[in-house]
């Protein structure tokens, strides 16, 4: 789960120091389809053509049409993410429908375990329609399971498996540690946020509100003294005029704080309450509801990738399946275990999952459901992550590395984010990298795609976009070459894209200014080529 940056008013204050199944068919295209996708390609820079100075993926619609067979078999492509917005009208011709169920009979039609999966599946809730918004962090659930276990044992005399469980809950205890400080600062930046909001906005009702106040009208009071208010005050509502916030999202915010102390690192609260499963039972999975857009207003990540993927196929080859495990906190095992076979039972061939978490309770379940993937064909494409870390010291989870270095099976991809200009910011500085893990890179800045509510957005940012982007392209593939295996659109994902030796900075705390070649960062050290990759992809087809 990527934790939001503060806005530029957060910022200003805090220098100031205040705070701190698979359709053979083509389905029809209707008029909005090409209205979103036209926009798409005309709003985002990674479409382009490639250059000497621009990193784009060369997914511009005259070359790549020109390359298309006139024919394709539309595929699903699953986004196991938020909830998504399936209502959205650049979205909802696109999303997948479950035709082997019949809609709100309160049946599972298709005996697949699940009662009316019309469009996907929302892991997070209950038959009652109730959806988690947050979730504890994994470090939570980890000292809270293993914790009492180790209160009975004498940890001087361990085995080797103890003594290596009883080491990674000390590294799990020292990671929540710097989590707790962070949080509670942040609790405490957002409660002063809140004083300073309401103090202000009392010292100004004698002249006006906070609905009539304009920078002119407090600019000309101040200049006339004598009102008794401080300079302070002014400073407070001009910047919140400026930022455009108000008294809702001074108490959103305030409240949104302390769910993060309470619930993403609450011991005490347990999260699984709302599903009323057991989270360490795998054989319990009747669970969840068919609700995928209950919250989308504060879990918009999913509507955004399925607006990139849904983007990138321009004659409507994608159909997007949402299913939703991810809240605010870190994403159970077990969810991404039953998300993943869901997608895989139900007829998806590219799984899209851009999320991540630092730790992992039951990474053997994850293992088995990429295994079971790889066994029905299905291809994973998910994120490096967004810490700036090398993966090569720091691993992340989902993964398919083991622990000797060997893959779980070849049918994993992991991508990381790059920049737009070819220069030593090529690396965006917050994306993960590591030539053990990360396969490739694609564009992952300043991405046009949906918002919730009929809305679009133009700076979509990060690994999570970049593997979006990456998993569009691996579907545009699957659609036009069918015959071609999971494995051989991974590989010629990487083969396919452009090599770039060009030094990035891979700072460290005992390296700040190192420098890295940017084919280094990466196994295939490539960026995402479009365009490369249909010819490829072409050329592989006529060789089977």
């Amino acid at each position: 789960m990527t934790i939001p940056r503060f806005n530029n008013m957060l910022m200003k204050l805090a220098l100031l120091g205040l705070f701190f199944t698979s359709c053979k068919n083509q389905f029809p295209v209707k008029d909005y389809d090409f209205l979103y996708q036209d926009t798409f390609f005309d709003k985002n820079w990674f479409t382009k053509n490639n250059s000497d100075t621009l990193s784009s993926i060369n997914l511009h619609k005259k070359n790549q049409r020109q390359e298309y067979n006139s024919k394709f078999k539309t595929q699903i492509v699953a986004v196991i993410d938020n909830e998504t917005d399936i209502y959205h009208e650049a979205l909802k011709e696109s999303i997948w429908t479950n035709l082997k169920e019949i809609p709100n009979n309160n049946l599972d039609d298709d005996n697949n375990g699940y009662i009316d999966d019309i469009n996907g599946w929302n892991f997070l809730g209950n038959a009652a329609g109730e959806n988690n918004k947050y979730v504890n962090f994994e470090s939570t659930r980890i000292i809270r399971k293993l914790v009492p276990y180790f209160q009975t044992k004498d940890t001087l005399l361990l085995d080797e498996n103890d003594a290596n469980l009883f080491m990674y809950l000390k590294k799990v205890q020292d990671r929540q540690k710097q989590r707790t400080i962070y949080f509670l600062d942040n609790q405490d930046n957002y409660d002063r946020l809140f004083t300073y909001y309401h103090d202000a906005i009392r010292a100004f009702k004698p002249y006006f509100t906070r609905e009539t106040a304009t920078l002119t009208k407090l600019d000309s009071l101040q200049q006339a003294g004598n009102t008794g208010i401080s300079d302070f005050n002014f400073l407070v509502i001009k910047d919140c005029l400026e930022s455009n916030i108000d008294s809702t999202y001074v108490h959103r915010e305030k409240q949104h704080a302390r769910n993060k102390v309470k619930i993403l690192l609450g011991l005490n609260y347990h999260d699984r309450a709302v599903q009323g499963d057991n989270a360490d039972d795998f054989s319990n999975t009747n669970y969840g509801n068919n609700m995928m857009s209950n919250n989308v207003n504060f879990l918009d990540h999913g509507t955004k990738m399925s607006g990139i993927i849904a983007g990138i196929a321009q004659r409507n080859e994608v159909k997007i399946m949402p299913l939703a495990i991810s809240a605010y906190g870190d994403e159970h095992d077990k969810d991404i275990s039953l998300a993943i076979r869901y997608a895989v039972d139900n007829g998806a061939k590219v799984i899209n999952m851009s999320f991540w978490k630092e730790f992992s309770l039951y990474e053997e379940w994850v293992h088995d459901a990429i295994k079971y993937a790889a066994s029905k064909d299905v291809l994973i494409i998910s994120i490096a992550g967004n810490d700036g870390l090398d993966l090569n010291i720091n691993k992340k989870y989902p993964n398919d590395r083991l622990s000797d270095g060997s893959e779980v099976a070849d049918n994993f991809i992991l991508v990381g984010a790059s920049n737009k200009i070819i220069n030593e910011e090529l690396m965006l500085p917050y994306s993960n990298y590591g030539n053990r893990d990360v396969d490739l890179f694609a564009p992952g800045t300043d991405i046009y795609t949906t918002a919730p509510n009929n809305s679009y957005i133009n700076d979509a940012n990060g690994t999570s976009s970049a593997a979006a982007v990456t998993s569009g392209v691996a579907a545009l593939i699957r659609a036009y070459y069918p015959k071609l295996t999971a494995s051989q659109v991974k590989h010629i994902l990487m083969d396919s894209g452009v090599e770039y030796t060009i030094e990035v900075a891979t700072p460290t705390t005992a390296q700040p200014d190192k420098t890295t070649p940017f084919n280094q960062l990466s196994k295939s050290g490539k960026i995402l080529n479009a365009y490369n990759a249909m010819l490829l992809a072409a050329q592989a087809s006529r060789g089977r």
